[in-house]
């Protein structure tokens, strides 16, 4: 840190070009404790420096994180560290006090930075609703400019390369074997699937509101948002319903907009697979405009990319004309403002609109020959969210916001069977998702301890989901439902030793506690409490406990979803020694009376930061949770119905005729799969295979997650990894063994894992990426088979050309090779025409990929 020992010199230097900046010398440090400040909107480092000439304190901040921000207008009467924290709000970047001074760094949660907690202008973190509060949970957190700089240029890239993360659930590429419970491909929409739980357990936000559901898995469709809007990606893979409600069990995701831009940033990409038969392009638009009350950012971003067929890749064309991952065209938009109505009062908006289009084909024939007979998949989809809130500071550092989110998001499927160019049938479904909600809530300090304010956050809400599962008119499988909820929550900080207190061996001591009660009218109350602790036995260490209960509520369709029932020859379930013409009746689909699932989760770590290593910081964290009532069809095989005895609960033998004759003539829909006709007197046993609140699972592993940033050969050196080890096994009906969900097939891999290094000096950036994806176990036939899995290297450079020409202010290129060795998914056996012939979940069939990109700036 270089030190400027004279005002006057300091007023005239420019913070970029001394790297490090502090503004004044120590000799005036301190002359004010509060100063009246009227500074416009404006370069960061020009206001920084502004507040320290005005206060007499000295600033340190690295070039290299404020170059190119801008910070708000500051007007009113503030302390230094108030003054500063306001000028950061939003940018990633917080202040710290090191003997006296005030350091500029980067926001990374840490219990090492003393001054966490304690800015009035703290941010909120993800996992608590109390700004400023320490987390008693790991938080993972991927800024927008580490994305770019490792080659990744849209938000479904980052979360595919999310180790904590798993490619089913409803995701693009997964392929028809896949069985429903690991994954769906919906409309091309990529949604988060934190540790394989489903895309509807885990909780996505944008800039903490919920959005409208996604297709038919309850998920949020994260590839509607452009990268260039976002700020950054926040994840707490670990129970959140305390804070969030409904569907946070294995964990929530938000992804924060950036607050402001000022200026015009154009993007564009183009892609190619050296395989060939895959290519993609991306262009984006970035604009914004601050004034001295407010701000306003706008982003635009259209990609397309064809599809990819299994002829195109060895590993695949044995089965001949399938889609292997659907082409995708889409266009995505972000507006986001806000505007001071008062010196207490803002108002904040943020827009959302997507449109996307793709389409899955298969072949109705061996030979793959689409031009003789195949099914179209085309599907379009849309969505749209507006987001208001008002904000009021209030007296006594507390703060209360109004906010409420109106989303709709409809996605339109069609399945086309040609014979030839003859079209001979169609159907059709529109999985539209509307969500309306509106939140009270406030935060603030209760009164002082020893080691500080007592802080707690209240609030309320309500929320209305509606699923228009629409098959046309007068379709009986159609299904519209809407479900309402209420709840109410509170969360109260309470630290109980701090650092100044010199209390021994116990450097800082914190607990935490979240309560929330939810009511979802004709289906169940809930209440799921959340408490942790943080223990520092010295500044270098924190260890972090949290329990908590989590749980989500029956998804509209799962409940409302029409039974189906189909009539069997009773062999074909299972049945032997019956007569020749026996039958049986096998119901599935929706049921009303289904409960909330439930969990309990509880997770340990330690977060080492070391300050003789500055820089440096290690998490390790242990998780368990027992995730019980889950909603599934408990039958995974029917032609075991009947030959199993763990499924005699489910089978009633033996029914009246009248009991066979009852359901059959009620169905809305029924399917005669004999040769006998639907002969009632002849069924001999019914099997209920409706949805039911059955399974339970066990999921516990581990999280490792390390960042070193230190200054090597005149730029800076950062070193990340992070990698986790998932083991989950389920029991799907009570007296069933137990079986793996995770090491198999279609299930996430034990180990994950991403690490990189970034080198990073003036205007050159070079990044090195190593993915590991774990291998898994083919379970389907006979004796295991082992697929291996995956490592790939991703490579990226690039180059920031300043003021090159005209009215262009700066040039970026990159250049990236993603999967730099083409490594290659480990072939699979397939057992139908329709089989993918790898792991559609794990692994990528794209190959090595080249991209080329340009931005320029003015």
């Amino acid at each position: 840190m270089i030190i400027i020992r004279s005002a006057v010199f300091a007023a005239s230097v420019s913070v970029v070009a001394i790297a490090n900046v502090a503004l004044v010398p120590r000799a005036i440090a301190q002359t004010a404790a509060e100063q009246d400040y009227r500074l416009p909107a404006q370069p960061l480092d020009a206001s920084l420096r502004a507040v320290a000439l005005a206060s007499g304190r000295n600033i340190g901040a690295p070039a290299l994180l404020i170059t190119g921000k801008v910070a708000p207008a500051l007007i009113g009467r503030f302390t230094p560290e108030e003054a500063v924290a306001h000028l950061l709000r939003g940018s990633g970047l917080r202040s710290r006090v090191v003997d006296g001074d005030l350091i500029i760094a980067r926001d990374v949660p840490s219990l090492g930075d003393e001054s966490a907690g304690d800015q009035s202008e703290a941010i909120i973190v993800t996992g608590s609703r109390i700004r400023g509060a320490r987390i008693a949970t790991p938080v993972i957190r991927l800024d927008r400019e580490d994305v770019l700089r490792s080659g990744q240029t849209s938000m479904a890239q980052v979360v595919q390369n999310l180790p904590q993360a798993f490619g089913g659930g409803q995701n693009p590429g997964v392929g028809a074997n896949v069985p429903a419970a690991s994954g769906i491909n919906v409309g091309g929409a990529t949604t988060i699937n934190l540790r394989g739980l489903g895309s509807d357990a885990t909780l996505t936000l944008l800039n903490g509101r919920r959005l409208a559901y996604n297709g038919s898995r309850q998920g949020i469709d994260v590839s509607a948002i452009p990268l260039g809007a976002v700020d950054r990606l926040e994840v707490v893979a670990d129970g959140a319903s305390a804070l969030y409600g409904s569907d946070a069990v294995a964990g929530v995701a938000n992804i924060i907009l950036r607050p402001d831009f000022d200026g015009l940033r154009l993007d564009a990409e183009g892609a190619l697979a050296t395989q060939g038969d895959w290519s993609n392009q991306r262009y984006g638009l970035t604009t914004g405009t601050r004034w001295a009350s407010g701000g306003l950012i706008a982003s635009y971003e259209f990609a397309r990319s064809p599809a990819l067929r299994s002829n195109d890749r060895s590993f695949t064309s044995a089965n001949p004309g399938l889609t292997i991952f659907p082409p995708l065209k889409r266009h995505a938009l972000v507006i986001s403002g806000h505007q001071g109505l008062s010196d207490s009062l803002n108002f904040a908006v943020d827009l959302l609109y997507n449109h996307r289009r793709s389409q899955i084909d298969y072949p109705l024939n061996s030979e793959g020959d689409l031009a003789l007979s195949h099914i179209e998949q085309p599907s379009t989809s849309r969505s749209i969210a507006i987001a208001p809130s008002l904000s009021l500071t209030l007296p006594g550092d507390w703060n209360a916001s109004l906010s409420g989110v109106y989303g709709n998001e409809r996605t339109f499927l069609r399945s086309r069977v040609f014979e030839g160019a003859e079209q001979i049938a169609t159907q059709f479904v529109c999985y539209c998702n509307s969500g309306q909600s509106v939140e009270l809530g406030a935060d603030g300090g209760l009164f002082r301890l020893p080691a500080g304010r007592v802080r707690i956050a209240i609030g309320a809400g309500y929320r209305r989901n509606l699923l228009n599962a629409d098959r046309g008119a007068d379709n009986v499988a159609s299904v519209r439902r809407d479900q309402d909820s209420y709840y109410g929550y509170g969360e109260l900080s309470v630290p109980l030793v701090a650092p100044e207190m010199q209390f021994g061996l116990i450097h800082r001591l914190d607990l935490s506690g979240a309560v929330r009660y939810e009511r979802y009218p004709g289906i169940d109350s809930v209440a799921t409490p959340k408490f942790g602790i943080i223990y520092a036995p010295s500044r270098d260490v924190d260890l972090k406990a949290s329990w908590g209960r989590s749980f989500r509520a029956p998804s509209l369709l799962q409940q409302n979803q029409v039974p189906s029932v189909s009539l069997y020859p009773v062999a074909s379930l299972g049945g032997t020694g019956y007569a020749p013409d026996a039958s049986a009746l096998l119901i599935s689909g929706g049921n009303p009376g289904l409960t909330p699932e439930r969990a309990e989760t509880w997770t340990a770590s330690i977060d080492i930061h070391p300050a003789v290593i500055e820089g440096a910081r290690l998490q390790l964290s242990y998780f368990h949770t027992r995730y019980t009532d889950r909603i599934v069809s408990p039958i995974s095989f029917s032609t075991q119905s009947l030959s199993n005895p763990i499924y005699t609960g489910l089978v009633t033998l033996n029914p009246s005729q009248a009991m066979a004759a009852g359901i059959i003539n009620s169905a809305l829909q029924f399917t005669d799969l004999t040769d006998d006709g639907a002969d009632p007197s002849n069924v001999v046993a019914i099997v209920d295979n409706r949805n039911r609140n059955s399974s339970r699972q066990t999921i516990k592993g581990v999280d490792i997650l390390l960042d070193y940033r230190f200054p090597f050969q005149q730029g800076e050196l950062t070193a990340s990894a992070n990698a986790s080890y998932l083991h989950v096994v389920q029991q799907l009906i009570a007296g069933q063994a137990e079986t793996p969900r995770t090491g198999v097939l279609f299930t996430p891999p034990h180990w994950r894992g991403r690490g990189s290094l970034n080198w990073r000096r003036g205007s050159l950036n070079l990044n090195g990426a190593l993915n590991y994806i774990g291998g898994v176990e083919d379970d389907r036939v006979g004796d295991d088979v082992r697929v291996r899995g995956m490592t790939t290297v991703d490579l990226t450079a690039q180059v920031h050309l300043e003021q090159l020409w005209g009215a262009f202010k700066y040039i970026d290129l990159s250049l990236s090779a993603l999967n730099a060795f083409d490594v290659k998914p480990r072939r699979i056996a397939n057992y139908d025409m329709y089989d993918s012939t790898y792991d559609s979940t794990n692994y990528s069939p794209i190959g090595r990929v080249l991209s080329l990109g340009i931005s320029t700036t003015w």
